[in-house]
C-alpha cells in the first residue's frame, strides 16, 4: 500500500514503482530519518496533536525499527518506495492504529529534506576531520624535511629551488582551504525544513523550533517553499568536496610523475602500491592514479545536480529524488581518497640527493642573479636581459653559466657564488617565500591552522547530530 493510494483507484503499475522507487540508495538515511522522525513525534506532543501514552508508544516503535535496521532484522517489501514508506509501513504494524498518528503535519517533502541535512552535516564533519588528518600528514613530513630542497615549477619546467616543506605545505594550504569550505558549507545547511509540509506549512498547531533545537539544527526554515525546494546545500557541498577532490588529483599527479624512474623524487611503499599481472619489474602508483581518476568522477557527480536543478519550478519536484546518489558517491569516493593519500604520504620515501641534484642546476639561480644587479642599482628589466642573455649564450655555445657570469664585468667572481649548491635557495626571506626564515614561520602557522581546525571539528562532531546507520 503506497502512503498516496487514498487518491488513485488502481494499483500503481510495475513500470512505475521500478523507475519512481528510491529504497535501494535512499535505505542509506534510515538512522537520519529514524532521527527526525522521533523528534517530529515529540514535537507533536508538545503541541498537543499526540497524547503523551501515543507519543510513547510511537518513540518505542520508531527504536525498535532502529534495532531492527542496525541488526539486519528489517524486512523491506516490494511495496516499500523509499527508507520514509518502510519506516511508516514497519512503525504501523508495530504500533498498530496508533502508527497512522506518525504522519500528522508531515510530508515526505519536509521529511527527506530533514534528512538529507542530517546526513550531509554529519558527513561534511567527518570529511573535514579526514582533510585535516591528511593536512597533519603533511606538516609532520613537512616538519621532519628539514633543509631538503627541490626545483619549483612553473609550465612543468624547472623555475627556482624550493624547500621540500615549502613544497608540501603548499598542498597543506589547499587543504586547509578545503576545510574551511566544507564547514563553511555545512554552517549554511544547518535549518531544519521539518514543519514546512509537501510546500506550504500546516494549519495544525506544530512546533517546527522546538523540533529544529531538538534536532541540533541552528534554527529552522523560514519561507516552507524555499524549504521543501531547496538543494543548494547540495550542490554547495558537492563544489566542496569535487574541489578537494581536485586538489588531491594533483597531489596524485605529483607522485606519479615524481615516483617514474625519469623524476626519481620518491618511492612509493610496497604496501601503497601494485604490480602488474604481466610486467614482473613493475610498481604503479595506483591510489596517486585513481586520486586524479576520481576526481573527473566527482566533477560528474556535481555537474549532474546542477543540470538536475537549473530548470525546476518551485517547489517540490520529484527530480530531487536524483539529489541523493551523486551526493553519496562524492562522500564515499572521497572519503576513500582522503584515507589512501594520508597513507602513502606517511609512508613515501623521498630521495632528496636526486631533489638537490636536479634543483643545482646552475640556471635556477637565473633571477637570483638579476637580483643580485637589482640590488646594486641596476633596473631590473634591463639585469632581466643582461642574465637572459648569459643563460641563452651558456645553452648555444655549451659554456657553463658559471665561465660567463664571472668575465661578465657587471657580475664577475662574487655573483659566482650564487650559482653554488643550495644557494639559490636559501636566499628567499619575503614572507610566505621558500627559504629557511620563511619556512619556519610557515610551519608554525600552519601547525597552529591545523590545530585550529582540528578543535571547530571536534566541537561541530560533538554538538551536531546522531550517528548514522547504513543499511546496505
Amino acid at each position: 500500500m503506497t502512503l498516496w493510494h487514498g487518491r488513485l483507484g488502481d494499483t500503481p503499475a510495475d513500470e512505475l514503482l521500478a523507475y519512481t522507487a528510491s529504497l535501494p540508495f535512499d535505505r542509506r538515511l534510515a538512522e537520519d530519518d529514524l532521527t527526525g522522525s522521533r523528534a517530529h513525534v515529540r514535537g507533536l506532543v508538545r503541541s498537543g496533536l499526540v497524547s503523551a501514552d501515543d507519543g510513547a508508544i510511537l518513540l518505542a516503535a520508531l527504536e525498535r525499527v532502529g534495532v531492527e535496521l542496525a541488526d539486519g532484522t528489517f524486512g523491506f517489501r516490494p511495496g516499500d518506495e523509499d527508507i520514509h514508506t518502510a519506516v511508516e509501513r514497519r512503525v504501523t504494524e508495530i504500533a498498530g492504529d496508533v502508527g497512522a498518528r506518525l504522519h500528522t503535519g508531515r510530508s515526505r517533502n519536509d521529511q527527506v529534506a530533514t534528512d538529507l541535512r542530517l546526513f550531509a552535516k554529519r558527513e561534511l564533519t567527518a570529511l573535514a576531520g579526514l582533510v585535516v588528518a591528511l593536512e597533519e600528514v603533511l606538516a609532520a613530513r613537512a616538519e621532519s624535511a628539514g633543509d631538503a630542497y627541490l626545483p619549483g615549477y612553473t609550465h612543468l619546467q624547472r623555475a627556482q629551488p624550493v624547500l621540500l616543506a615549502h613544497h608540501l605545505l603548499a598542498h597543506g594550504w589547499a587543504l586547509a582551504r578545503d576545510v574551511d569550505r566544507l564547514t563553511d558549507a555545512r554552517r549554511r545547511l544547518d535549518v531544519s525544513p521539518l514543519g514546512a509540509g509537501a510546500l506550504a506549512g500546516s494549519s495544525l498547531p506544530l512546533d517546527p523550533d522546538g523540533v529544529a533545537s531538538d534536532l541540533g539544527f541552528a534554527g529552522r526554515f523560514e519561507n516552507s517553499l524555499d524549504a521543501v525546494s531547496d538543494r543548494d546545500f547540495v550542490a554547495e557541498a558537492l563544489f566542496a568536496l569535487t574541489l578537494t577532490a581536485v586538489h588531491l588529483s594533483r597531489m596524485g599527479e605529483e607522485l606519479v610523475l615524481w615516483s617514474t624512474e625519469e623524476w626519481g623524487f620518491a618511492t612509493l611503499a610496497d604496501a601503497y602500491a601494485t604490480g602488474s599481472s604481466m610486467l614482473p619489474q613493475k610498481k604503479n602508483p595506483d591510489i596517486a592514479e585513481l586520486a586524479r581518476g576520481k576526481a573527473g568522477r566527482l566533477i560528474g557527480d556535481l555537474t549532474g545536480l546542477l543540470a538536475t536543478l537549473k530548470g525546476l519550478p518551485l517547489s517540490y519536484n520529484r527530480d530531487l529524488q536524483e539529489d541523493k546518489e551523486p551526493l553519496f558517491d562524492a562522500v564515499d569516493q572521497l572519503r576513500g581518497g582522503l584515507v589512501a593519500l594520508a597513507g602513502v604520504y606517511t609512508t613515501v620515501t623521498f630521495d632528496l640527493a636526486a631533489m638537490r641534484r636536479a634543483a643545482d642546476g646552475p640556471t635556477g639561480a637565473a633571477v637570483d642573479l638579476a637580483e643580485w644587479l637589482v640590488e646594486r642599482g641596476m633596473p631590473f628589466r634591463e639585469a632581466h636581459a643582461l642574465v637572459a642573455g648569459l643563460v641563452r649564450d651558456s645553452v648555444e655555445r655549451r659554456v657553463p653559466l658559471a665561465e660567463l657570469v664571472s668575465a661578465h664585468p657587471a657580475l664577475g667572481d662574487a655573483a659566482v657564488e650564487l650559482l653554488g649548491p643550495g644557494v639559490a635557495v636559501t636566499r628567499r626571506s619575503t614572507p610566505g617565500g621558500a627559504g629557511p626564515g620563511p619556512v619556519a614561520d610557515q610551519l608554525a602557522r600552519f601547525a597552529a591552522t591545523v590545530a585550529a581546525q582540528r578543535r571547530a571539528i571536534g566541537d561541530a562532531a560533538g554538538g551536531g547530530g546522531r550517528g548514522g546507520v547504513v543499511v546496505g
